[in-house]
């Protein structure tokens, strides 16, 4: 029970950092290059602990075939989800400027920037837990690449939700539950995943990394270039080692 605790506590630190994020972008005015160059920054953390971290476990623990079949799985269903929330209103739902609308210009749209927001984050809570499986430590490279995506992911879209018209308390709530929900999440993944067969564990690890990378494929880059232009690929090298050197 001590290992599931753990598990749903470092998922839950992981999404506070959405928590965070999204105090810095209601409360300051942060400059939409700045936010920009931070969701670059983001993306390459993440896409190293896609490659080097998750890829490479659900590899090693499962062999080639769960880890291709899982990758391209996790990439479909949420380009798919993506795709059914993009057109109720979520489609910018990372973006700092006036992109996302309003509950008045489509009504529902709040709900729908909600469940992207979980579209978003429960991959790689879930991916936290199952890394303790078996007595082993977390992925601390894993729970650091998240924790520091999570942070320009709340502020872009928390700035995105208050020029949107959206009040500080919805905003707050929102992310404050989608922190929780990632622990739960976390929490679930060493539970219902304990007595997993190792190519069941690869399976849902590559999942997880392939819905990931179309996360970020789809979302995080987009917003960096928009404002960021030719420093984006500078800045997602830098973010990408960063998280390299962290995981050795």
């Amino acid at each position: 029970m001590a290992g599931a605790w753990e598990a749903g506590g470092w998922g839950l630190f992981a999404g506070a950092a959405l928590v965070l994020g999204a105090a810095v972008g209601t409360l300051v005015r942060v400059p939409p290059r700045w936010v920009a160059l931070i969701m670059a920054f983001g993306s390459g953390v993440l896409i190293s602990a896609v490659a080097f971290d998750l890829v490479a476990e659900a590899k090693e623990q499962g062999g080639l075939l769960p880890t291709v079949a899982g990758a391209v799985a996790g990439a479909a269903v949420y380009s798919g989800a993506n795709v059914l929330l993009a057109r109720r209103g979520a489609r910018h739902r990372k973006r700092s400027g006036d992109r996302q609308p309003s509950e008045e210009q489509q009504p529902g749209s709040g709900g729908a920037l909600a469940l992207g927001a979980l579209l978003d984050g429960v991959p790689e809570s879930v991916v936290i837990g199952t890394s303790l499986l078996g007595g082993g430590q977390v992925g601390m490279a894993t729970v650091a690449a998240v924790f520091i995506s999570n942070v320009p992911e709340g502020l872009a879209s928390a700035a995105g939700m208050k020029r949107a018209g959206r009040s500080r308390r919805y905003v707050f709530l929102l992310w404050s539950a989608i922190a929780v929900v990632s622990g739960l999440s976390a929490l679930a993944g060493y539970t219902l995943l304990g007595g997993a067969p190792d190519a069941v564990l690869a399976a849902i690890t590559a999942v997880a990394a392939g819905a990931i990378l179309a996360m970020i494929a789809d979302t995080m880059i987009p917003e960096a270039f928009e404002e960021a232009h030719l420093l984006t690929g500078l800045t997602t090298v830098l973010g990408f080692l960063t998280a390299f050197t962290l995981s050795h």
